[in-house]
């Protein structure tokens, strides 16, 4: 039987914003390195995750600058961190209008993350 946090993460698959898709069904999806959607990752529901290069990457609105969703945030990624996850944090606007710029940063983190590794 799924766990709660697992039916929410398919739930998320399910109703992913505009920039979620966009990002998974233009560029994650057929990258060459494998990304999972909103994959459980012990308390907490990651947006994109790739276990080669070890890579957490998160797409936030808005509400991820009030400061206690960043106070949040600040927190879940400490906690990725200290099981040897790299973050990287993108904001809805930089898909909707650097999405090359959005690409480019992922491919050189997944490079050098499997070259440390």
């Amino acid at each position: 039987m799924p766990s709660d946090f697992t039916r929410r993460a398919q739930f998320l698959r399910n109703n992913a914003t505009k920039q979620k898709n966009e990002l998974w069904y233009k560029f994650l999806r057929r990258y060459p390195v494998h990304f999972y959607r909103q994959k459980v990752i012990g308390s907490y529901i990651v947006d994109f995750y790739c276990p080669t290069a070890k890579l957490v990457i998160e797409l936030d609105g808005v509400h991820h600058n009030e400061p206690a969703q960043a106070a949040y945030d600040l927190e879940r990624t400490r906690y990725l961190n200290t099981r040897g996850l790299c973050v990287l944090r993108f904001h809805n606007k930089e898909v909707d209008y650097h999405m090359r710029y959005v690409c480019n940063t992922i491919q050189e983190t997944v490079k050098q993350r499997i070259l440390e590794l």
